[in-house]
């Protein structure tokens, strides 16, 4: 969907400040809530993708002046209560008024440096060869889901040139609508070139390019 978070090319939000010397989190809520939103994850209860779209579909207003861990726990809070795993009371009390829900794995504290390490290899094996082929022109679909999608707006409709076959991997557009137990969709993916004018205009700088991963349903051939 065309959300919030969605910022790439647009104007009006002033410069980028990184801040001096950030600490990794700014107070102990923050770490809780990663830990949490990683903890969750774990127990197969959803997906990474459905998770990521959970938090770009928040309201705009919130999502624009929230800060980033504040984002994470309203997209666990939607979570939980979508999967039916808190009710909005028990979430607000933080207290628990009904029997918990059995989920399908656990996180042990002792698992989660191995966890961490191995992440979530998204790679699928592929039923047939890819489409296309390094050096040929591709357009990009002008697509306005009202799911999740990876394409940004600013690259939709846009003619590029595959520099590389990435491989065949998790399709997220797809694996964020997902539940658990239905069968993964999977697609070739491609780094694709693009040029800074055909997605900026004119007064884009001549020599600069983008290099974009695009999944193979997000492409058409290209005169």
């Amino acid at each position: 969907m065309n959300s919030a978070h969605d910022l790439g090319g647009m104007q009006g939000f002033g410069p980028v400040q990184p801040e001096a010397h950030e600490p990794l989190f700014h107070a102990e809520w923050e770490r809780q809530a990663l830990g949490l939103t990683l903890a969750m994850g774990a127990t197969g209860a959803w997906n990474l993708d459905a998770m990521r779209h959970a938090r770009e579909s928040l309201p705009p207003a919130f999502y624009l002046s929230a800060s980033y861990y504040e984002i994470w726990l309203a997209g666990l809070r939607r979570m939980l209560i979508a999967r039916g795993l808190v009710s909005p009371a028990e979430w607000d009390s933080g207290v628990s008024q009904t029997p918990g829900v059995a989920l399908p794995r656990r996180l042990m504290a002792s698992q989660v440096d191995a966890a961490l390490a191995k992440g979530s290899p998204v790679d699928r094996p592929a039923p047939q060869d890819p489409r296309f082929a390094v050096g040929e022109r591709v357009r990009t679909r002008h697509l306005h889901p009202s799911g999740h999608t990876r394409l940004p707006r600013y690259a939709r409709g846009r003619t590029g040139v595959v520099v590389r076959v990435q491989g065949h991997h998790l399709f997220a557009d797809a694996h964020a609508q997902q539940a658990p137990g239905e069968p993964e969709a999977a697609a070739w993916l491609y780094a694709v070139r693009f040029e800074a004018s055909e997605l900026w205009g004119e007064s884009a700088h001549p020599r600069d390019v983008m290099h974009l991963d695009v999944w193979e349903p997000m492409l058409v051939a290209a005169p």
